[in-house]
C-alpha cells in the first residue's frame, strides 16, 4: 500500500521445502559461497510459517551467496529462484534520495531548497506552504505533508472494485495530499509520508528536465549494471522471471498498478540487484564525502526511528543473552501488494542480507491488522546473515 513496513516487522517468515541452492554469480561479481550457518533454516521456518516462497542474498566481505525456497506461482508450482524480480516498494527511495544527493553535489541544488523555488504552487493551501519546507524535509521525512495512502478509500479503485490497472498521476496524489492540514510544521516531527517522495521525484525533474527514472537508470542503474532493475509507471505486470504476490488469503495480486507509488515505491528489482546498489551506496561509491554524510545523517526525535535520507539505521540483536551486543545495520525496506523485502548492511559494510518475500496484504494493512503471517524467520535469517 504506502509501500512501506517497518524493517522489523517486514520478516514475518520466509519459506520451508527449502530448495537451497547457490547459484552461479554473473562475470562481475565474485565467487558464490556457502549461506551463513542458520540462514537456510531460518528461511525454512519462514516458509513453514505460511509465506509461499523467499528468495535471499547474503554478503561476508567477499563471499556472497543466494537462496530461494518455497513457490514463486501456487497455482504453476514453479520454485522461488533467486534471480527472480519483484515489486521493491519502499526501497526505491534510497535510489530516489541518491539523484538528489548527487545533485546537490553537482551543485545543480541545495537540500535547504524550497519545494516551492523548484515546484512553484504544487504545496499550498490549508495550511501547506511550499516555501517552508526543504528538499532535505522530504527526503527524512519531517515535512509534515500528509500521506493519502494510509486511506482505505484512496485504494478502493484496486480492492473494492479490482481495477488493477487503476492510473493515480504523482499530481493527483499529492493534490489529495495538500486537501488535509500538514501534520505538523515543516521540521516540528517525524511522520512516514509517500508523499514526500512523490514531490521529490518531481524536484528531480524540475533541476534535470529528464523524468526521474531515466535519471535513476542513468545515474544508478546503467553504471552499475542492474539490468533487472526497472521503473515501470503504469503497466501493472511484472515481465521476465519473477516471484508472483499474495495477500494473506491466498489471492494473486501480483498485477497491480505502480502509478500511485511512483518514486516513492514503484521499482521492481531482484535481490542481487538491491545489493549491488546498496553496496556502492554504503562503501561511499555513489556519493562525494559531503553527500554520504547527508545521507547518513539521522532525525533526532522522540519515538522516531533514526532515519536519514532515505535510509534508516537501526540494531539487529545478535542472541538473547544480556552481554550480547547488537549490531548496527543501515536499512532499506518495502511492502507493498503482493511483496514485502528488506535490505540490511553493517555500519562498516562487511556484511548484507537482503530478503524478499511474496505476501503483503495491503487490506489488512489498511484496517491496521499485520499485513503478513507471523513467524521468527526473519529475525533468526538476520542474526544469521550478520552476526559472528
Amino acid at each position: 500500500m504506502n509501500a512501506r513496513a517497518g524493517a522489523a516487522a517486514l520478516w514475518a517468515g520466509i519459506c520451508a521445502l527449502a530448495v537451497s541452492g547457490v547459484f552461479p554469480a554473473a562475470a562481475a561479481e565474485r565467487a558464490s559461497a556457502s549461506p551463513p550457518a542458520g540462514l537456510k533454516e531460518a528461511i525454512e521456518q519462514t516458509v513453514a510459517d505460511g509465506f509461499p516462497g523467499v528468495v535471499a542474498y547474503a554478503r561476508h566481505g567477499e563471499r556472497e551467496s543466494r537462496m530461494a525456497a518455497g513457490l514463486a506461482d501456487t497455482a504453476s508450482g514453479e520454485r522461488a529462484r533467486p534471480d527472480q524480480r519483484f515489486r521493491i516498494a519502499s526501497n526505491t527511495k534510497s535510489f530516489v534520495s541518491t539523484v538528489l544527493l548527487q545533485l546537490e553535489g553537482e551543485g545543480r541544488l541545495s537540500l535547504d531548497d524550497s519545494v516551492e523555488k523548484w515546484l512553484p504552487g504544487v504545496v499550498q493551501g490549508n495550511g501547506n506552504a511550499g516555501r517552508a519546507i526543504t528538499i532535505r524535509q522530504l527526503l527524512n521525512h519531517t515535512s509534515g505533508i500528509y500521506d493519502p495512502t494510509t486511506e482505505p478509500e484512496f485504494f478502493a479503485p484496486y480492492l473494492e472494485r479490482h481495477e488493477w490497472g487503476h492510473v493515480y498521476t504523482p499530481r493527483e496524489v499529492i493534490a489529495r495530499a495538500v486537501r488535509h492540514k500538514p501534520l505538523f510544521a515543516p521540521g516540528g516531527g517525524w511522520s512516514y509520508s509517500n508523499t514526500n517522495y512523490l514531490l521529490a521525484g518531481l524536484v528531480i525533474e524540475a533541476v534535470t528536465r529528464h523524468s526521474a527514472p531515466s535519471e535513476i537508470h542513468r545515474r544508478i542503474l546503467a553504471p552499475l549494471g542492474l539490468k533487472d532493475t526497472s521503473f515501470p509507471l503504469t503497466d501493472p505486470a511484472i515481465h521476465g522471471p519473477h516471484l508472483h504476490g499474495y495477500d494473506l488469503t491466498g489471492r494473486d495480486v501480483t498485477r497491480f498498478s505502480p502509478s500511485y507509488d511512483w518514486t516513492a515505491g514503484a521499482m521492481i528489482s531482484t535481490v542481487n540487484d538491491l545489493a549491488r546498489f546498496h553496496r556502492a551506496l554504503f562503501t561511499g561509491k555513489l556519493l562525494r564525502p559531503a553527500q554520504q554524510r547527508e545521507l547518513l545523517t539521522t532525525v533526532q526525535f522522540p519515538d522516531a526511528p533514526a532515519y536519514g535520507l532515505g535510509v534508516q539505521r537501526m540494531d539487529v540483536p545478535c542472541g538473547s543473552e544480556p552481554d550480547t551486543k547488537p549490531i548496527s545495520v543501515w536499512a532499506t525496506d518495502g511492502g507493498g501488494p503482493g511483496f514485502t523485502s528488506v535490505s540490511l548492511t553493517t555500519a562498516d559494510s562487511e556484511r548484507q542480507l537482503v530478503l524478499a518475500v511474496n505476501v503483503y496484504d495491503l487490506g489488512a494493512d489498511l484496517k491496521g491488522e499485520p499485513p503478513v503471517p507471523r513467524s521468527k524467520g526473519l529475525m533468526k535469517a538476520q542474526m544469521a546473515a550478520l552476526c559472528d
